[in-house]
């Protein structure tokens, strides 16, 4: 059997709300798999915040992306005039 090229398998759980959204930026993007729309949104994040972790104790619920997204969107919408 051929050895993977990425031998790290992650399962992640989504909402129908987070799933749509991946799947609506895949097909913009024409990327060629959920996988590969998944690392380069990874990629992008990582990149977006200089690499940093998550602080422990955090929940994972915290990261979620459409909530996430809503609240970081109002709160910069408020700084922006």
């Amino acid at each position: 059997m051929a050895e993977l090229e990425r031998p790290q398998r992650l399962q992640i759980m989504l909402t129908t709300e987070e799933l749509m959204a991946l799947e609506n930026w895949r097909y913009d993007k024409r990327m060629p798999s959920r996988s590969a729309a998944v690392r380069e949104l990874l990629r992008r994040g990582l990149a977006a915040e200089g690499f940093l972790t998550a602080e422990q104790g955090l929940k994972s619920q915290s990261f979620g992306v459409i909530n996430g997204a809503s609240e970081n969107r109002g709160s910069a919408d408020e700084t922006s005039d």
